[in-house]
């Protein structure tokens, strides 16, 4: 029995110990009727291998991952082997299977161990197994274990070192971390600061617009003020001028803006 075993995966383990292997003969005409359509033979043959993948799932007790988590995982990598095996060949269910089962667990307990994403390799998964064995801190020596370049291994080592900490956590007198954590969005006095200098910006765009002629601020609303603004080509059709003439009244427009705006600046300030 493990140290850390919970009642749920002592009745598991309790469960599939009075599971009875098939033999080679069973397994193969089994499987066949399962392919023929028969759920019940092909829930047989799984549940004929699940020991198996307890004793996998084991191996992997140490990382620091529930045990239950690990074996779910496993049984996952069995149902794939299952699916994919053909009982014609001389190989049995189990030793197929051994691969999908590990490829889940090794897949599970990478992307679990940390929060922070690794293992999307197949490098990065040979330097954090490498890691938790011998604790290895030479980046050097980490990239020549598991295949990553001297460069990602130096950049890996830090997250494998660290630790999670969680963000309940109280570790003095200024309470949890997640209440020190900055805000996504900002605080009522920086939202109500930012309204107000829009609304100055605003209204300091109205009133410079008012000193253009009529044709100017038109252009200006249609071209600099539109979430969907016309082309020169349009706004010249609807004008009655060349495309080329409403660039240069563009143009003529933006300067009076800069330069009224600025005035009004100097004015403030």
């Amino acid at each position: 029995m493990l140290p850390d075993e919970n009642g749920s995966l002592r009745a598991y383990r309790s469960s599939v110990a009075d599971v009875v292997p098939l033999d080679r003969e069973t397994e193969k005409r089994l499987t066949r009727l399962w392919r023929a359509g028969d759920k019940s033979a092909g829930a047989k043959i799984v549940t004929a291998c699940l020991p198996f993948v307890m004793s996998i799932a084991l191996e992997y007790r140490r990382w620091g991952i529930p045990v239950e988590d690990i074996v779910q995982q496993g049984n996952l990598g069995l149902l794939r082997a299952a699916a994919k095996f053909d009982p014609d060949r001389e190989c049995r269910l189990a030793t197929y299977a051994a691969y999908w089962i590990r490829a889940e667990i090794r897949d599970y307990v990478v992307r679990a161990y940390r929060v922070v994403r690794l293992g999307t390799t197949k490098a990065e998964r040979r330097a954090l197994r490498t890691y938790r064995r011998t604790r290895e801190s030479d980046p050097a020596a980490l990239a020549a274990a598991s295949g990553l370049t001297a460069e990602r291994a130096a950049m890996l080592l830090p997250l494998l070192a660290s630790r999670e900490t969680s963000l309940d956590a109280r570790t003095d007198d200024f309470g949890a971390m997640v209440d020190r954590l900055a805000a996504p969005s900002p605080s009522p006095e920086e939202d109500a600061s930012s309204r107000e200098r829009r609304g100055r910006a605003r209204d300091a765009v109205s009133e410079a617009l008012r000193d253009l002629t009529e044709r100017e601020r038109l252009i200006v609303r249609e071209r600099l003020m539109s979430d969907e603004p016309r082309t020169l080509q349009e706004l010249g059709t609807r004008l009655g001028v060349s495309k080329e003439r409403v660039r240069q009244i563009e143009e003529r427009a933006r300067g009076k803006l800069r330069a009224l705006l600025q005035e009004m600046r100097d004015e403030a300030a």
